[in-house]
């Protein structure tokens, strides 16, 4: 009976950053890259002027309202987004040690809400929705004025304030609030097992909780004046979308068998299978004696798979 190969599995299991964090972040580097790109891009879209869309006096009947503080200001949306998920992905490595985890997490929050926040910005500059508090910012002393050819407002307010007034439509809070804590929903599912057919309902509750929080961030633009319904609506669908295709990029759906690790973890499980396999048939080549390499990639083939299948069983216990 050949003996039982415990360093090969624990090193596969257990893939730390400091063992393989370079490795990881080399085979990724373009999507970093991309990323640097998306901060850039942004930035860009950022100094555009939106479409000043036509609104006449009629319509100054639905844009009358007060001109309020943000409850959720402006700073706090990449904390609500980034941080507060970034600190449960985090978490989870600091438990498992999972460098891959780690990684792909970090790299698919980053995505949802940088590409989130790139398709928001550029439908509010083409779309060029005035905001529920468009009146004062147009007219800061209450005084309207109107083009007498065209009917079109002539605003005298800061400039700062009639730009931000056109951008209503979608939701910026709304849309990077569900990317940043939709894709924290989808995370925790996987790591749970929320989706295991047990019935354990309090894994759905904790799961639903990031959702309820991006809902009260985006209810609370309705209330404050700055965004109509419809805007937090589409924002919020906008950003969820996002994050549900950028979590499934890396990792399994949270009801799939292997649901708790991402797809690249997999393969580095299976990678000693296929590198012993060729280590094996280049040795039988050269040295004509295949049976005792055929045994030890047998044996190695085996433990792989019983630690695949120990680390499934311990994320299910958890």
């Amino acid at each position: 009976m050949p003996p039982p190969a415990t360093p090969a599995p624990s090193a596969t299991v257990h893939p730390c950053l400091r063992t393989h964090g370079k490795e990881v972040a080399r085979l990724h580097l373009f999507d970093w890259i991309v990323l640097l790109l998306l901060v850039a891009t942004i930035g860009l879209l950022g100094l555009v002027q939106p479409f000043h869309r036509f609104v006449s006096q009629d319509m100054m009947a639905d844009l009358r309202y007060p001109m309020k503080r943000s409850t959720v200001p402006d700073w706090a949306v990449p904390v609500i987004a980034v941080v507060v998920p970034m600190v449960f992905i985090v978490g989870t490595y600091i438990r498992r040690r999972n460098v891959y985890d780690l990684h792909h997490a970090i790299l698919g929050l980053l995505f949802s809400v940088l590409i989130t926040a790139i398709v928001t910005v550029a439908i509010k500059d083409a779309v060029g929705r005035p905001r529920p508090d468009f009146f004062w910012r147009c007219f800061p002393d209450g005084v309207p004025k109107y083009d007498n050819v065209t009917g079109d407002v002539i605003c005298h307010g800061k400039p700062g304030a009639i730009k931000e007034g056109y951008k209503s439509f979608p939701s910026g809070h709304a849309s990077g609030a569900f990317a940043g804590l939709g894709f924290l929903s989808w995370y925790l599912a996987g790591k749970m097992k929320a989706f295991d057919r047990r019935g354990h309902i309090a894994k759905l509750c904790i799961v639903l909780l990031p959702l309820l929080s991006a809902t009260m961030v985006a209810v609370s633009r309705v209330t404050d004046y700055w965004h109509h319904w419809q805007d937090v609506f589409a924002g919020g669908v906008l950003g969820w979308v996002v994050a549900s295709f950028c979590y499934l990029q890396f990792f399994p759906p949270p009801y799939s068998e292997h649901g708790v690790w991402p797809h690249a973890y997999l393969e580095h499980i299976r990678r000693p299978e296929g590198e012993m396999h060729v280590q094996s048939t280049t040795n039988s080549n050269m040295h004509h004696n295949s049976l005792p390499l055929d045994l030890s990639g047998s044996n190695e083939t085996r433990t792989t798979s019983h630690a695949l299948d120990s680390m499934e069983e311990g994320s299910r216990d958890q």
